[in-house]
């Protein structure tokens, strides 16, 4: 397993799906390549596969230790998925709870589920199917979900998406389970405090909802920043936004403002896609950001 600790927090990465490729020009399709080529020196190949025309990504879940609590970052796709608009996720099957229990964790240690955004490959594993329905995948903890993503993909607000097809099923077997067992905290407002240590923060665009997860502990600082990022491109190129993005002006915003202040706090940064090292802390350059060191895992 590979761990790191920053002050009094133990961080952990769990891997539902180990690093693969996906197109680029489906993921990001209004980012000419000439930006991929100009940086293709540092992002192959671990985050670039110039003769496929890939970009590598990965699916997995954060799981912090914080003050005598088991909390996760997300939760993956989940097993026995019907995604007829996301054929990777569609009838997945994976040995994501062996992962957690890997690193020590049984679905009853969980305390807390933090679900930075609402889509499939972040709020899959809140469920397991068992007798005939979903269940919460752990048992005794709360899920925390923002309030605006849990109305808008609410299937009976009726709200038009420009994900469509790709979010069908997601709410109603991943999402209402748990709410229908009352074990949801439905946040509002700009940020959410878990603890003394950790932080969730509002940074809309990708979804109406999505939110960061600051760290505070000692001198250390880390922000785990969901969706905000797919690619490391996007650090040098905070404009570029996948056509996962629900709202672009939104997300270049909350992007640039969270790097600015990733940058100017000396924080990791803990994308959920990226694979090899995952995390990376940033600098400033000029009006855009760059790599300064990668993150060193034990």
């Amino acid at each position: 397993m590979d761990t790191i600790t920053l002050g009094n927090v133990e961080i952990t990465r769990v891997v539902e799906v180990a690093p693969r490729g996906l197109a680029r020009g489906f993921i990001f399709p209004d980012v000419a390549p000439e930006h991929w080529r100009a940086h293709e020196s540092w992002l192959a190949p671990e985050f670039l596969d110039p003769a496929a025309d890939e970009i590598r990504t990965m699916i997995q879940t954060w799981l912090l230790r914080s003050e005598g609590r088991t909390i996760l970052i997300d939760t993956g796709i989940g097993n026995d998925r019907e995604r007829p608009g996301m054929p990777h996720f569609h009838h997945l099957h994976t040995n994501y709870l062996g992962e957690l229990a890997a690193a020590g964790v049984r679905p009853a240690d969980v305390d807390l589920v933090i679900c930075t955004h609402v889509h499939g490959d972040h709020v899959g594993w809140n469920t397991s199917w068992a007798d005939g329905e979903w269940r919460p995948t752990f048992p005794n903890a709360q899920y925390v979900i923002p309030r605006v993503d849990f109305d808008y993909w609410n299937p009976e607000n009726g709200h038009r998406t420009r994900s469509g097809s790709r979010m069908a099923n997601v709410f109603e077997d991943s999402v209402a389970p748990v709410h229908q067992a009352g074990q949801t905290v439905l946040w509002e407002g700009d940020h959410y405090d878990v603890n003394a240590q950790l932080r969730i923060e509002s940074a809309p665009g990708h979804t109406p909802g999505s939110a960061v997860v600051r760290l505070r502990s000692g001198t250390d600082r880390a922000v785990f920043v969901g969706d905000l990022m797919h690619s490391p491109l996007q650090i040098v190129e905070p404009d570029a936004c996948p056509c996962f993005d629900e709202d672009e002006p939104r997300a270049r915003v909350s992007r640039r403002r969270v790097l600015g202040e990733t940058a100017d706090e000396g924080a990791l940064l803990f994308p959920a896609h990226f694979p090899g090292a995952s995390a990376a802390e940033v600098r400033r350059d000029g009006e855009r950001f760059a790599v300064k060191e990668w993150a060193v895992w034990r």
